[in-house]
C-alpha cells in the first residue's frame, strides 16, 4: 500500500497529461484523467481510464481500461480494453502506474495496427486512413468531453432520449457501475 501511496502522489505531482485518484479512498482502485496527445485525433478530448490493482502488485501489471469511448487499433470500441505490451508480457516489478499511462499516451499518438485490441478498427485504420482519422475525431468530440462529470439524471435522460424507459435505463446503470456503454450495450443486445 505505502508504494501505491508514493505512486499516485507521484502522479498527482507531476507535470504529465494525466492526473490520477483513488476512488473512494481504495488505493487498488483508481482513476485517471488524460488529455488526448496533440496532433491526433484525440487531441480535443479528455479520456478517463479505470485502473485496477491486484493484491500481487507490482509482480503483475494493473488492469487499465478506458472507461471512455475511443476509436483507437489497440483499444477495444465496445470494453475499453486496451492492447499493450507493458500491460501484459513486457510488465516488470521496475514499472509504475505512470508509466503505464504514459504508454497508454504514447499509444495513443502511435497505434500499432498490426497488433490490434479491435480488428475493425485496425482494418479500417490501414485500409482507409482518411476514415479512421474522421470516425476517431467524431468519437472524441462525441464521447470524451468532460461527459463522465455528468449527473446520474443526465445519463439516465439520454438513455431514455434513445428510446429506453427511465427505469430500464436506470437499472441496466447501475447494474454496470453508471458505465453509460456498458449499459447501452445490454439494453441493445
Amino acid at each position: 500500500m505505502k508504494r501505491l501511496e508514493k505512486e499516485l502522489n507521484d502522479i498527482k505531482n507531476s507535470q504529465a497529461l494525466f492526473t490520477a485518484e483513488s476512488v473512494g479512498g481504495d488505493l487498488t482502485h483508481w482513476r485517471a484523467k488524460m488529455a488526448g496527445p496533440k496532433e491526433t485525433p484525440y487531441e480535443s478530448g479528455t479520456f478517463f481510464l479505470e485502473i485496477k490493482v491486484g493484491e500481487d502488485y507490482p509482480y503483475s501489471p494493473p488492469k487499465i481500461r478506458f472507461t471512455t469511448k475511443i476509436w483507437h487499433p489497440n483499444i477495444s470500441s465496445q470494453t475499453g480494453a486496451i492492447c499493450l505490451d507493458v500491460l501484459g508480457k513486457e510488465w516488470s516489478p521496475a514499472l509504475t502506474i505512470r508509466t503505464a499511462l504514459l504508454s497508454i499516451q504514447a499509444l495513443l499518438s502511435l497505434p500499432e495496427p498490426d497488433d490490434p485490441q479491435d480488428a475493425e478498427v485496425a482494418s479500417m485504420y490501414k485500409s482507409n486512413r482518411p476514415l479512421f482519422l474522421q470516425t476517431a475525431k467524431y468519437w472524441t468530440a462525441t464521447f470524451a468531453q468532460e461527459t463522465e462529470d455528468k449527473t446520474h439524471e443526465e445519463i439516465v435522460q439520454r438513455i431514455v432520449d434513445m428510446g429506453f424507459e427511465a427505469a430500464q435505463a436506470k437499472s441496466a446503470l447501475e447494474k454496470f457501475d453508471w458505465d453509460e456503454t456498458r449499459a447501452l450495450n445490454s439494453l441493445l443486445g
